[in-house]
């Protein structure tokens, strides 16, 4: 019997792609606020319309794949930007905001972008960007009305944004799909053990599932106010910018997490919900604003597993706190701490240890495990320590122009983590450290290695290991152990200085001790795990 799906494919099979959710929002609720930042405001028409109008723009610059990046905070841009790319047939590379000039150079050209995107704010990181990186033809700054921006800077942008819209010709609605969902839709770059960032290649069919699986986990609905407290930069906003979309929800833009604007549009524009690490939740517990809330608000958090002090004081003050874990590799967040119905009758410091726990495998994921070297399951006693592995339609394609990499990640046809937990009795699973060494700082990951490449650059210093030490406020800081060359001097205000013009602000030690030996194993490999029992006691010089 011939097959019906062979006789008619078309009927019953169309290519996943977030792209649909806007060309739905715009449809069904065209006057509905999408977009809210500042003294603008956008319908989803209008969303859709500006989409439209940005990618047709962009398809007459770009052939089919194309890279093109944005270096923006979280305005109306770079959430315009998640649909219109992939809209036009590129990939999108959102850049991290607070990365320096050489982290920026080396991205862009790992990752072949052609055009460059620019908040106005930020066009003195991009100032070398032209001469370094080749294959960028374009930089488009785009200003924002909502900042005072100081002395400009010149010489750097080729258009702007406005100039660049107006250049559109070709009004046709370019149709919101794609030939096949397994192509890239964005490629997130993430540092790993070995100091260079890695491409983490995202699919339009995964960033479909995914986004599903946030909107049914986060409760969006038409009446979401969603502010924008988590980088549209990391991870796709966990592919939030479609999820919210997706339920027709309002988005609230904001460049930079501060508790005023935070409690001011909390009060005055009804937010529902939002997401950040820990280091957010800190903010909004610890306000001045701070208050009891008549109205509900969830807050997502992930990065770090979040204090059991903070949990307690946002939930006295109404806020719901959901606790999620993942990694740039699995679209972000990949197992939720599904609250049970049986913790509500528990001692609220009790019930907030539950919920900083990693949690079971959400809707669009498959269930996570905890397994020993030969990839067999640990036991489910909350004692066996393993690593982390995952699978399934949110795991990433590959890293971009990383075959070795992909396949030791993929390793057994699960994706490794390098993160070690334990799996509780009642299936949910809790992470207990990190093998790869990766500091989690405010949700942003700092590899060690990057780090002491660029403190050991300094001709003073003979040999360095950085290690993550506990942060009250950002959960972990980096901190540097530096051997000095002998007949050298140097200050760890000048070693500092000097890391500073190599890394982004965030991933610099404010820390450094200066030691006379490294403790090592006998293959001669430092013993960061002895560095980071004491980290936390010793102050640096």
């Amino acid at each position: 019997m011939t097959s019906p799906v062979a006789q008619h494919p078309a009927a019953n099979h169309s290519e996943l792609s977030p792209l649909r959710f806007l060309e739905r929002s715009a449809s069904v609720f065209p006057d509905r606020t999408a977009i809210v930042h500042g003294d603008r405001r956008y319908t989803y028409r209008e969303f859709g319309d500006e989409v439209q109008r940005l990618a047709q723009v962009l398809r007459s610059r770009i052939e089919p794949g194309d890279r093109v990046a944005y270096l923006c905070p979280n305005t109306p841009e770079m959430l315009m930007a998640h649909f219109a790319v992939p809209l036009a047939g590129g990939v999108l590379i959102a850049l991290n905001s607070r990365l320096a000039g050489p982290e920026l150079e080396y991205i862009l050209d790992h990752s072949g972008a052609t055009i460059l995107f620019v908040d106005t704010e930020l066009l003195g990181s991009a100032a070398t960007i032209q001469s370094a990186v080749p294959t960028v033809r374009e930089i488009v700054e785009i200003p924002d009305s909502t900042i005072t921006v100081g002395e400009p800077v010149t010489g750097v942008a080729t258009t702007t944004y406005a100039d660049l819209l107006a250049t559109a010709v070709d009004t046709t609605p370019l149709p919101w799909t794609v030939a096949d969902e397994q192509t890239p839709i964005a490629i997130n770059y993430t540092s790993g053990t070995t100091g260079k960032p890695k491409g983490v290649m995202y699919s339009h069919r995964g960033a479909y599932l995914n986004s599903l699986g946030e909107t049914f986990h986060n409760g969006f609905t038409g009446d979401t106010k969603y502010l924008w407290t988590l980088p549209m930069f990391h991870c796709n906003g966990w592919c939030t910018p479609w999820a919210v979309t997706a339920a027709g929800g309002t988005h609230v833009c904001l460049r930079a997490v501060r508790a005023e604007p935070i409690w001011e549009a909390i009060d005055t524009l009804g937010i529902t919900n939002l997401c950040g690490a820990p280091t957010v939740c800190s903010t909004i517990a610890d306000a001045a604003e701070a208050h009891e809330l008549t109205t509900p608000l969830r807050i997502t958090t992930a990065g770090a597993p979040p204090s059991p002090t903070i949990i307690g004081k946002l939930e006295a003050l109404g806020v719901s706190v959901v606790h999620v874990y993942g990694l740039t590799e699995v679209y972000g967040p990949y197992t939720i701490c599904e609250p049970q119905e049986s913790w509500a009758e528990l001692d609220p410091a009790e019930r907030a240890v539950l919920i900083s726990r990693q949690g079971v495998g959400m809707l669009q994921a498959e269930t996570a495990r905890v397994v020993d070297p030969q990839m067999r399951d640990v036991p489910a006693d909350g004692i066996s320590l393993g690593e982390i592995v995952l699978r399934g339609n949110n795991v990433m394609l590959g890293y971009y122009r990383d075959e070795a990499a992909t396949a030791e990640a993929f390793a057994g046809g699960w994706f490794h983590t390098g993160d070690l937990g334990v799996m509780h009795p009642d299936g949910y699973i809790q992470l207990k450290d990190r093998a790869k060494d990766i500091i989690i700082s405010g949700g942003e990951n700092i590899s060690t290695v990057e780090v002491e490449q660029a403190i050991v650059a300094h001709p003073a210093v003979a040999d360095v290991a950085v290690v993550g030490v506990p942060d009250e406020r950002w959960g972990e800081r980096p901190k540097a152990f530096v051997l000095v060359r002998a007949g050298a001097t140097v200050t760890a205000e000048e070693l500092i200085a000097h890391t500073r013009g190599l890394l982004a602000g965030y991933k610099v030690p404010r820390d450094i001790a200066f030691a006379s030996d490294l403790p090592r194993t006998p293959t001669g490999k430092i013993r960061k795990n002895e560095l980071r029992a004491g980290g936390s006691e010793v102050t640096g010089s």
